[in-house]
Formats: structure tokens, sequence, C-alpha cells
């Protein structure tokens, strides 16, 4: 797998079991080899693009915080290729 999809399945888990929509978005990473990012945003229907897109926010502030430098980078690259 991708590194950066990578960081977003570790980002993903944590909220599987709030929303059905991130296990269905978290299942997708597992199942599907995407070969970039961009494949996988691709593959995203508007909900999950919605609900990926607040997680992201959530997940790169907590980087930031926390000063993980390149966990910011890798989430920030999905983040921007979302809309």
């Amino acid at each position: 797998m991708e590194k950066t999809l990578g960081y977003l399945r570790e980002a993903l888990s944590n909220y599987i079991e709030e929303h059905s929509i991130c296990q269905e978005i978290y299942e997708k990473l597992e199942q599907k080899n995407y070969s970039s990012e961009e494949e996988f945003v691709k593959d995203l229907g508007e909900g999950e693009i919605k609900i990926l897109d607040l997680i992201l926010k959530q997940e790169i502030k907590h980087a930031q915080q926390e000063q993980d430098e390149k966990r910011t980078q890798e989430l920030n690259e999905v983040s921007e290729l979302l809309f």
C-alpha cells in the first residue's frame, strides 16, 4: 500500500466504530490496491469525501499539535485532493 494511504488508513481506524461510512472507506483501503492517492480519491463517493474531509481536518490538527511533520504532510496530501 502507498505510504500516504497507510497514514490515512491508520487515521480512519480511530473512527470506524463511530461512523459506518468510515468503515466503508477503511474497507476500500484494505481491499483495493490503489497505486496513488489520486486513484483512491477518484473512487470515493460524495458522502465519503465529506466525512473524510472532516476527519482529515481533525487528524491534521492533531498531528500538528504533536509536531508530527511527516504525518501532517502525508494526511495533507490526501486532503488537498478531495476538492
